[in-house]
């Protein structure tokens, strides 16, 4: 089975193919530049170079969210457009199940953090063993001083992977929890995970229609919440 994967959930920008949980392909940038301006050129020169095809592919799949409120309308937007153009499948993951594939060969509590700001971060917690994730937390926005709480009593080794590690890292750091950051090449989130990530989703049946694929916020976006004060 192959999937195209497209990864937008924060300042970098990726697109990656797998086939039967290999990566055949990947285009990743991190220069500022907009994602509305990035994405699909990657996504182009990446099929370009590899003669692969839309059409070649069995499902469309994205880092639903959580993530930056523009990051993920934009990569959502572009899945459900491939998607609904070719005619095929899509698959929507948790941007922070597919980070944790990052480093899920080291043994330990893998910490996902993504800064969600005011001292906030999306975070998941997830025990890596011999290879194998096991969620432990459902998805969800939490206080660091919360999360210090929860970690407080963990003795396991804690791995801290995605954009908001090193504020994660600092602050649990800091109120005395022991704690290492993914090593550089794998702290950030990519569009390989991504797919590694929708590979076992597609295997236990979770497609999607184009029309079904939908975002995850978590919590609403700042305008929205502007709208409902007034």
């Amino acid at each position: 089975m192959k999937i195209l994967a497209l990864e937008t959930s924060a300042k970098a920008v990726s697109a990656a193919v797998a086939e039967d949980g290999k990566i055949l392909c990947c285009g990743y940038q991190d220069t500022g530049l907009t994602h509305s301006r990035t994405l699909m050129p990657i996504v182009e020169g990446m099929l370009k170079n590899t003669d692969l095809t839309i059409q070649e592919m069995d499902a469309i799949a994205v880092a639903a969210g959580p993530g930056s409120f523009t990051g993920i309308r934009i990569g959502v937007s572009a899945a459900k457009g491939l998607a609904f153009a070719a005619d095929k499948p899509a698959v929507g993951v948790s941007t922070l199940a597919a980070m944790a594939r990052n480093v899920c060969h080291m043994d330990g509590m893998i910490v996902c953090a993504m800064d969600a700001r005011r001292q906030q971060i999306y975070n998941a917690l997830f025990s890596a063993e011999n290879g194998c994730l096991r969620r432990l937390t459902p998805d969800r926005a939490i206080a660091l001083e919360e999360l210090a709480q929860q970690l407080r009593s963990v003795e396991k080794m804690k791995i801290i992977v995605g954009d908001g590690a090193k504020l994660c890292y600092n602050y649990l750091l800091e109120a005395g929890i022991p704690c290492r950051l993914a090593p550089p090449q794998l702290i950030m989130q990519n569009a390989m995970s991504v797919a590694l990530e929708a590979q076992a989703a597609a295997g236990a049946g979770q497609l999607l229609t184009a029309q079904e694929l939908q975002p995850v916020y978590l919590r609403p976006a700042q305008a929205q919440k502007l709208k409902d004060r007034g």
